[in-house]
């Protein structure tokens, strides 16, 4: 909202006051002000010029030698090449020293060897926004009325001796978004009273009742309409002043009739629309819901297309606007319009804003529409818009109105007591004090029984409750002024819970061993949201997403972890070694929102360790990716198992399901070579886990054994075994089959070639043999030792190697 002071102290006494100090205390106050634009700029030596003659210039073609008349006793020789300029006009001139925005300098110069004192300015040129600046001059110099002065101030008489302030408003001040609501802000700030435009105008003899009638089919959607009719209004160009003051808030000026509906909706933040009475096409005006697929070309020339939740005015047959967004061209006012209907009303905000997303057609009336406008402003504004156009239209406002009002205009109740307010700001604000704000708010009250009974103004639609009435205080009184106060009450020092400690734990040893923490999106495409997905459910779509690759919700956090491997390769990141902790989303059923379950996964390419000074170079592996499960689990204090499995995407030689006990808690593998060529990668290994899973499980108490004094013996153990056997399988049966003498297991060789079958292979184990009471014997470790190698060729079929 861009609000001028010039305009803005015709409501409030402004004198004296500092422009940066009223901003900051309008800031302190509650509505930011984002910026503060001087619209002057320091400019100087702009005065307004008579172009007395007008001829080509002889080396230029665009170019024009005018002489212009700035006041002085000689004429001015101004080369000029905007294309409207002409003898006659009165025009705007930066004489010789004439400084404009961005401190630029007018000089006398030679253009093409002809003389040029000064400059014919534009709007442009003189900071105005393009936007703001009326059609006919946005592309050339603006011509002034005859009435203007020749040689006076062309800054005064475009009133730009003056500041703006623009509001960064929240949604519900939607009081400020017009110069009377920001009146009655800064009054209540400033302790001074707010000054309302007096109306007041000679009615005609005929009734617009005689020349209209009015049908509301859509009281819920329309509970309260009046319409005025104004008959020998003259369309022309506003006065200066009028076009002036809509520039300064950022409207660009039509004509006058056009030009009085924008600056009562500016000044009262209520919604007007003309319509050309002979254009209506019937004496009726019927406020209705939309046909479904009816059709209205709106003010812009384009083709709308209505649902049956559109309002629509209608002449009682086709649409004339859509209601509370924008009017029809086909009853749109022009230079021959001399009877206008003048539209005010009250259109419910949810209904405006369903059209005007639906339509994607905005503008300032459904901005205003949506938020909520004042229901005790609707016929003050009509009735200020009549004024104006009977001042500068030249119009006959016919006597009375045309109204259905069935709108409850009561102020809402609200009830506070002063101890409430002061519990909730926990300050000590006096009884008066709390009186003397709700006065400079202007906000009706009665004090009875120590209970404010306060009538909330309609023009302040967010004061509903008692919490409003509090913040009022609380802003006016001064936020700084709220002391700063330890809170009160048992404390108790913060910490990590064990969840969040043990994760904390799992990002310190991905990163140590030299994972990056990646963060991406939880939404991916449909295709891509059941790859790699731990747990397989249904997809969870978004109602209304930003675009189809985020459109569901994700069950694995690895194909987004490749899309971040493949972008850095595709970069000359040739090693990437990614981790990402993160939630995926298991929908439940219809009317149920996903079950959100936090994973852990990696994504390693490239070489896993590069040492130019040693010459050693290691790519990446299977097990280096195992290697960096484990090193999780044993942090976490949980103990994996593993077994080969198949799975979309992933190699069927290179991969395995991992289990915690018999719950199958992630699974890690290679890219089948397929993914890989699509993501443009090379050999990559991911993995993922249930976090939840591993951080949850209840930890075994930690036990301790002495160290034995006694020596230990080693046997090797070459075995040839199925090669679809697991390794761990194995291991089981040797402790299982040695007893409390074998203390450790340690795999150290696997052979599968030429020199065996295809369905087998040999794998090794060293197994070590110790007693922590005594020394063990030769004879004790042999006998141990063969009932291994029998159970193991009882248990799992397998024959020592020879």
């Amino acid at each position: 909202m861009l609000v001028s002071l010039k305009w803005l102290a015709d409501y409030v006494d402004l004198a004296g006051e500092n422009l940066e100090e009223l901003a900051e205390k309008i800031t302190r106050s509650g509505i930011e002000v984002d910026g503060i634009e001087v619209r002057s700029q320091e400019m100087k030596n702009v005065v307004i010029g008579h172009v007395v003659a007008k001829d080509k210039h002889p080396e230029a073609d665009k170019l024009n030698i005018c002489q212009v008349d700035v006041g002085g006793e000689e004429l001015s020789q101004i080369v000029c090449g905007a294309p409207n300029v002409d003898a006659g006009q009165k025009v705007i001139v930066a004489v010789p020293g004439a400084r404009l925005p961005g401190g630029f300098k007018i000089k006398k110069a030679k253009l093409r060897g002809q003389e040029s004192h000064g400059m014919i300015c534009s709007l442009q040129e003189l900071g105005i926004e393009g936007k703001a600046v009326p059609k006919a001059f946005v592309d050339g110099i603006f011509v002034l009325p005859q009435d203007a002065v020749v040689g006076a101030d062309a800054l005064e008489y475009l009133a730009l001796h003056d500041t703006v302030l623009e509001l960064g408003l929240t949604p519900n001040r939607a009081d400020a978004m017009s110069m009377l609501g920001v009146a009655y802000e800064v009054a209540a700030i400033l302790g001074k009273d707010v000054k309302l435009p007096e109306i007041s105008y000679a009615e005609g003899s005929e009734k617009a009742a005689d020349f209209l009638t009015l049908e509301v089919e859509a009281k819920d959607a329309n509970p309260y309409y009046i319409a005025k009719v104004i008959k020998d209004v003259k369309v022309g160009p506003s006065p200066q002043w009028l076009q002036n003051r809509l520039m300064a808030v950022g409207v660009r000026p039509h004509n006058n009739v056009v030009d009085v509906t924008n600056y009562v909706l500016m000044e009262y933040g209520q919604p007007l629309h003309a319509f050309d009475y002979d254009r209506l096409g019937t004496k009726k005006i019927v406020v209705r819901m939309a046909s479904e697929g009816e059709k209205i070309t709106t003010l812009d020339d384009q083709q709308r297309t209505l649902a049956a939740t559109d309002l629509v005015i209608t002449n009682g047959e086709v649409p004339v606007a859509v209601a509370g967004v924008m009017g029809g061209a086909n009853s749109e006012v022009s230079d021959a319009t001399t009877t206008i209907v003048l539209e005010s009303a009250y259109f419910t905000g949810s209904f405006v804003r369903q059209t005007s997303k639906k339509l994607g057609l905005r503008s300032d009336a459904s901005a205003r529409f949506e938020k909520g406008v004042d229901p005790n402003r609707v016929e003050a504004a009509a009735e200020r818009a009549a004024q104006l156009l009977a001042e500068l239209a030249g119009g006959t406002v016919l006597a009375g109105s045309v109204v259905v009002d069935e709108l409850d205009k009561t102020p809402k109740k609200v009830i506070v007591s002063p101890d409430f307010i002061n519990e909730r700001l926990g300050m000590k604000i006096s009884l008066d004090e709390m009186q003397h704000i709700l006065r400079r708010l202007q906000f009706p009250f009665e004090v009875a029984n120590g209970l404010f009974y306060i009538d909330a103004p309609t023009r302040r639609q967010d004061i509903v409750i008692q919490e409003d009435i509090v913040e009022e205080i609380a802003r006016m009184y001064g936020y700084d002024r709220i002391p700063m106060t330890l809170p009160e009450g048992a404390h108790q020092a913060g910490g990590l819970s064990p969840y969040q400690a043990k994760r904390r734990l799992v990002r310190q040893t991905l990163e140590g061993a030299g994972l990056y923490q990646a963060v991406t999106y939880s939404l991916t495409s449909h295709e891509q949201s059941q790859k790699f997905a731990l747990h397989q459910a249904e997809v969870t779509k978004l109602l209304m997403p930003m675009s189809e690759e985020r459109s569901t919700l994700r069950q694995s956090l690895i194909p987004h972890l490749i899309e971040a491997a493949s972008y850095n390769v595709a970069r000359r990141v040739e090693s990437v070694a990614l981790y990402e902790v993160g939630s995926v989303f298991l929908d439940q059923g219809a009317d149920e929102l996903p079950t959100e379950i936090e994973h852990v996964a990696g994504v390693v390419t490239g070489l896993w360790t590069d040492n130019a000074w040693q010459g050693e170079k290691k790519p990446v592996d299977f097990f280096v990716v195992k290697g960096i499960v484990e090193a999780l689990a044993a942090k976490v204090g949980v103990t994996l198992s593993y077994q080969q499995a198949k799975m979309d995407g992933l190699h069927p030689g290179r991969t395995a399901n991992i289990f915690l006990g018999e719950e199958h808690v992630g699974f890690i593998g290679q890219l089948h070579p397929n993914e890989q060529k699509r993501v443009d990668l090379k050999e990559t290994y991911v993995f993922e886990l249930n976090l939840e899973s591993l951080i949850d499980e209840e930890q075994p108490t930690i036990s301790y054994s002495q160290v034995s004094r006694y020596p230990a013996i080693t046997r090797d153990i070459a075995l040839v075994v199925e090669r679809t056997l697991p390794a761990a399988t194995l291991e089981s049966i040797i402790r299982s089959s040695g007893g409390s003498l074998v203390t450790a297991v340690r795999l150290f060789d696997l052979y599968q070639g030429d020199k065996m079958a295809a369905d087998k292979k040999s794998i090794a184990f060293s197994i070590t043999y110790q007693d922590p009471e005594r020394t063990l014997t030769d004879e004790e470790v042999v006998k141990t030792h063969e009932q291994v190698v029998s159970a193991l060729a009882q248990q799992a079929n397998a024959e020592l190697r020879g």
